[in-house]
Formats: C-alpha cells, sequence, structure tokens
C-alpha cells in the first residue's frame, strides 16, 4: 500500500493552481472536470509522479471549519519537504509569499510556515 492523492482544501482552485504552479514549482497532472468543481491534481518535479495533491474545493461545510481552525490556530495543513529552506525562502519571499514562521530550528529539522492564499497555512522542512 502507498499514498497516491492526498487532498488540500483550497477556498479557490483557479487560485490555487496558480499559487501552486507559478509560485511553488508544482506541476499540473490532472483537471478535469466534476460537476461545478474540477478534478484538480498537482505533482512534484522532484518527486514520484504517482504522489498525486487534490486541490479539492472547501464548499462542503466540514471541510471549511476544519480548514478555518487549523489556520487560527497556526497549524500547517501540509507540509513539503526542501532541500535548502534558507534558499527557498529567499526564492518564495522575492515571489511575495508571505511567511508567518521564518526558518526555525525545530528538533531535528529547520522549517517555516507561509501562507498559501487559499485558505491554508503551509510548512516547509529541511530535515
Amino acid at each position: 500500500m502507498k499514498i497516491f492523492i492526498t487532498s488540500l482544501f483550497v477556498d479557490d482552485q483557479a487560485k490555487a493552481l496558480k499559487f501552486y504552479t507559478d509560485v511553488l514549482g508544482f506541476i499540473k497532472k490532472t483537471d478535469v472536470p466534476a460537476g461545478q468543481f474540477r478534478w484538480l491534481t498537482i505533482v512534484s518535479p522532484e518527486g514520484p509522479a504517482d504522489v498525486e495533491l487534490l486541490l479539492e474545493p472547501d464548499e462542503n461545510p466540514a471541510a471549511r471549519a476544519y480548514q478555518k481552525a487549523l489556520r487560527e490556530q497556526g497549524i500547517p495543513a501540509t507540509m513539503f519537504k526542501v532541500a535548502d529552506i534558507q534558499k527557498e525562502y529567499e526564492r518564495l519571499k522575492n515571489l511575495g509569499v508571505v511567511f508567518t514562521v521564518p526558518p526555525t530550528k525545530m528538533g531535528l529539522a529547520t522549517g517555516a510556515i507561509f501562507d498559501d492564499t487559499c485558505g491554508n497555512l503551509i510548512s516547509i522542512i529541511q530535515p
């Protein structure tokens, strides 16, 4: 058994796709109509192409409440591994990404947290 698709709730799929591809550098894998929304997945150019992140609409009240609660508590919705956190932090800051936590030593790793503009806090981490 292995991870195939994991979801990230977003408040606007088009805005999320733009941010996750144009700013973060992910690649759109699947984009098909699904009712009034889209089945919209991205993959990492640095990882296996069969591990997808679904940019899922937060239209379900439970999803929206979960997303809001995580954000209010400062908890990232997901975490991405980077090879050089300082370099990635500077690259993203130069692209206008707003960080709520700059690179900070956290036990065996260094992490930072930013706003994805789609309702989530996201962590980047360098082990």
